[in-house]
């Protein structure tokens, strides 16, 4: 890999110093041939990768509606087949692919709102342009333009463009919809183009800009802010994308948002009130504990950094319906939160049967449950609704004052991952209970959790679903000649997403430069591997033979792998934490040794937080927000607590790997023979 920064790309005139989008390409190998993704903001994206001749990937090319429409297509010039694997340069921006042989070049660009791909080609002189599509392709959906909006010719199996045409669009929809399009983009088609790179600049310089000391930290958290804009679309309303290739539908527990148009408000139902888990064209799907909690979590966290109590008035009826109905129907005597077995993060089934049965109390759903309860009575609170407040402040007071009591194993430095329906403790160490602090008083005890949990569960490449001691320990997601992989999912295989957590228990405890050394790792992984600018769902977590590093897994580009790590970066490694509800911007930086200078921004309400750090000296002031103070927190009673914590994490590491050979998982089967 390499940063093709301020270099002209193919086909393109030198980058402008004030281009951030050209300037963030990044140039891959043939060796590496690494995914990219892109998306048009509505409903549709392509995947593929860079190198790739022909799709390897079940999901790769064009996907509409979850639809794949296009596997991919074939360039000639002048009758030569344009070979990606012997492309000489390869260059991914957050626009664009952009490949070159010698004088000839191509590049593939997506739009925003409409399903119309632009394949262009140059060169030194012009080529004959044509275009074959595997057999799969449906033509009926797919349409085929010259850069004139003329509809080309097939001959030979071949697309045919006219004499000296450079440009092709690929079109998906009814003809008289395609003509109409295929008309406005030959004529405004670099106009559309620079509007969707203007739009991309704007977030990640302008809204999120951010220069320092340390480039790749710079191109990396620019680089998953692109990659979490493109996730956010219109399929069915706003809403997030969980991931992609796969999951291009609506999560609840992946988006954290409002989603109150998929509410369900049946009061005959066992989950009126939930969130959907999923939200997609073939229906709605209420599996979840966790989406309903995080709803109103958000909401919360919404107004902090907006202040627009306008948008608290239009959701709470359904912040009352989704408390009211969960503590009605769903709580036992303790207070506690009641789901199913696979209701919670760890949701996978294998003909019926969950992976990681976590009913009927999960640790974690009970902080999400308290935190919802907390949340929804500060909102009833602002609302004038004080009954509702006292009731749900009651009530999240009530599992405060049993989760200790219940959940936590002192003697053992363990928080039981969750309560059986029986009353029974499950004592297998998850990452799930560094969730849980805020329900736990005991700070020594969080202490040495939060040293166990990065000891036996933190690699450097991202943290485990399973401790490696434990029997259902499987140490690589995908081995099929072992086991099937939803058997790892859960049960080992690396989660990104929990790294934020992870770090951020760290960074509480005064551990920033541990905590900074996993962040590093997954800037790396951003710029050098997979889907390029962006964090994958999972990992293995131990290496492959000869490997000293894990490979990834699951969806490539996922949402919340992504929003954790900027959520960290924002709010514990620069500090800023905004409550616009009580008019204060709170800042309390945690910044690693390495980083000497910083020049950053972010949006907070109307206005923003200028944010300048250089050798050891803060410049940090509000643009455009009358009235809220900053609360500027250098040394403070945290600092104080972070050195005190100290003695507990000398000498801490990563976890490190065991051999291969002691796993159960691997003994069912002796054909093919264990190689590891």
């Amino acid at each position: 890999m390499a940063i093709a920064a301020a270099v002209p790309y193919p086909g393109v005139c030198a980058v402008q110093q004030n281009d951030m989008v050209e300037q963030m390409g990044i140039s891959v190998s043939a060796e590496e041939n690494r995914e990219y993704s892109f998306t048009d903001k509505k409903s549709g994206f392509w995947y593929g990768r860079t190198h790739q001749d022909k799709p390897v990937d079940w999901h790769a090319g064009w996907n509409i509606a979850k639809q794949r429409v296009l596997s991919d297509y074939t360039l000639y010039l002048d009758g030569k087949e344009m070979l990606r694997s012997k492309a000489e340069r390869v260059v991914v921006n957050p626009i664009g692919v952009y490949r070159s042989w010698g004088k000839q070049s191509e590049r593939l660009h997506l739009f925003d709102n409409d399903p119309v791909i632009a394949i262009i080609t140059s060169g030194s002189r012009q080529c004959a342009l044509s275009l074959t599509f595997p057999s799969e392709a449906k033509q009926e959906s797919v349409r085929i333009y010259d850069g004139k909006g003329t509809p080309a010719k097939l001959h030979d199996g071949k697309w045919i463009m006219p004499e000296g045409e450079n440009m092709v669009f690929l079109i998906y929809g009814e003809k008289a919809t395609a003509d109409a399009l295929a008309q406005r983009y030959a004529q405004r088609w670099e106009q559309l183009l620079a509007q969707r790179k203007q739009r991309i600049n704007s977030i990640v310089d302008g809204t999120n800009r951010l220069r320092s000391n340390l480039p790749e930290l710079d191109l990396s958290l620019a680089w998953i802010t692109a990659t979490m804009d493109q996730l956010i679309t219109e399929q069915q309303g706003k809403g997030i994308y969980a991931g992609l290739p796969w999951f291009n539908e609506y999560w609840g527990r992946d988006m954290f948002i409002a989603m109150p148009g998929f509410q369900d408000t049946n009061p005959n139902s066992p989950t009126c009130g939930r969130i959907p888990n999923r939200a997609n064209p073939e229906g709605i799907l209420y599996n979840t504990a966790d989406g309903t909690p995080r709803y109103v979590i958000e909401a919360e966290e919404l107004l902090q950094y907006c202040g627009d109590q306008s948008f608290l008035r239009d959701i709470y009826p359904s912040i009352v319906l989704s408390t009211s109905e969960s503590l009605r129907h769903h709580t036992d005597d303790r207070g506690y939160l009641l789901h199913e077995d696979a209701d919670t993060w760890m949701d996978v089934k294998r003909n019926g049967v969950p992976g990681s049965p976590r009913g009927n109390r999960a640790n974690d759903i009970q902080f999400l449950w308290w935190k919802q309860l907390t949340a929804a009575a500060h909102l009833a609170t602002l609302m004038g609704d004080h009954a509702h407040a006292t009731e749900w402040q009651q009530a999240a007071e009530k599992v405060a004052k049993n989760f200790e009591t219940d959940f936590c194993d002192k003697d053992s430095i363990l928080i039981y991952d969750h309560l059986n329906a029986d009353g029974s403790a499950d004592r297998q160490f998850r990452p799930n209970q560094l969730f849980c602090f805020e329900l736990i008083a005991d700070e020594a005890f969080k202490q040495k959790i939060t040293r166990r949990c990065w000891e036996e569960l933190v690699y450097p490449w991202g943290v485990a679903s399973l401790a490696q001691t434990d029997p259902q320990f499987h140490p690589q997601h995908e081995n099929w000649h072992y086991y099937h992989k939803d058997d790892a999912y859960h049960n080992g295989t690396i989660w990104l997403w929990n790294n934020g957590i992870a770090m951020q228990r760290m960074i509480e405890y005064g551990q920033k430069e541990q905590a900074w050394q996993l962040f590093k790792n997954m800037n790396r992984q951003a710029l050098k591997e997979g889907a390029v600018g962006s964090l994958s769902e999972n990992a293995d977590a131990h290496p492959r033979t000869g490997k000293h590093w894990v490979d990834r897994s699951g969806t490539f580009l996922q949402a919340w792998s992504n929003s954790e790590h900027l959520r960290i970066w924002y709010q514990h490694f620069l500090g800023i934490r905004p409550n616009l509800m009580d008019s204060v911007v709170v800042v309390e930086p945690r910044l690693p040794q390495e980083i000497t200078h910083i020049e950053t921004t972010m949006k907070i309400g109307d206005g923003r937080i200028v944010y300048g750090y250089q050798d050891g000296k803060f410049d940090i002031r509000l643009e455009n927000l009358p009235g809220v103070k900053l609360d500027l927190r250098i040394d403070d009673e945290a600092t104080s607590r972070a050195k005190a914590a100290s003695p507990i994490f000398k000498g801490l590491k990563f976890c490190e790997p065991k051999p291969l050979k002691h796993y159960p998982c691997f003994d069912k089967y002796y054909d093919p023979p264990l190689t590891y």
